[in-house]
């Protein structure tokens, strides 16, 4: 499974959005780009480095490399409709994406590493692929010798009734979540504009 191994408090300052889950990198330790010269330079930014900016800022959201991102952009755009909804709609179907939505993982890093790892059955069948992506119906579980772990509990604490969202259901005493449906765009909370991406795309 191919990660980003670079240094996330230095992608958080350049793209200026909290790329990462993590308390730790929720907030800059400073407010200017990396760099030598970061502190200096405030040109304004080009359309094309606004654009792809964002792209950077979705594929570091989702955990994606640059050649896992085209793919899926590809995919959306031959789906009827707005590319960049499809585009967003999809990455959120991913099972790991899922699974950290759901509350069983703290960070989409974690939910991909426990799904690796083949703590989850998806409709009673095991599934380590994270970019598996869900169907309207899935039923998600937590493994039966897994239901233990303090990863996975500690997780859960983090969830209420005001982190739950409309596309998915969750049974926190079972430890089970359902893929209710695709979710769309207003119901998605990631502010990033993926219009700015399909514009790059097009080029």
């Amino acid at each position: 499974m191919a990660k980003f191994l670079g240094a996330r408090g230095k992608v958080v300052r350049r793209l200026d959005y909290p790329v990462f889950e993590s308390p730790k990198f929720a907030s800059p330790k400073k407010s200017y780009p990396p760099g030598q010269h970061g502190n200096t330079l405030r040109r304004k930014m080009s359309t094309y480095g606004l654009q792809l900016r964002e792209k950077q800022r979705m594929k570091h959201l989702y955990g994606l490399l640059e050649r896992q991102f085209r793919t899926y952009f590809k995919k959306a755009a031959a789906q009827g409709g707005p590319t960049g909804h499809n585009l967003l709609i999809m990455l959120e179907s991913r099972l790991d994406n899922t699974l950290y939505r759901l509350g069983f993982a703290p960070t989409r890093r974690a939910a991909r590493q426990l799904v690796s790892h083949r703590h989850f059955l998806v409709n009673d069948r095991v599934v380590n692929i994270p970019s598996y992506l869900l169907k309207p119906g899935d039923v998600i579980k937590v493994r039966e010798k897994s239901k233990k772990m303090e990863t996975i509990h500690n997780a859960m604490r983090r969830i209420t009734d005001d982190t739950q969202l409309p596309w998915l259901d969750l049974d926190k005493a079972k430890l089970t979540g359902v893929y209710l449906a695709k979710p769309q765009r207003d119901e998605i909370p990631e502010q990033v504009n993926e219009q700015l991406v399909v514009e790059l795309y097009s080029k």
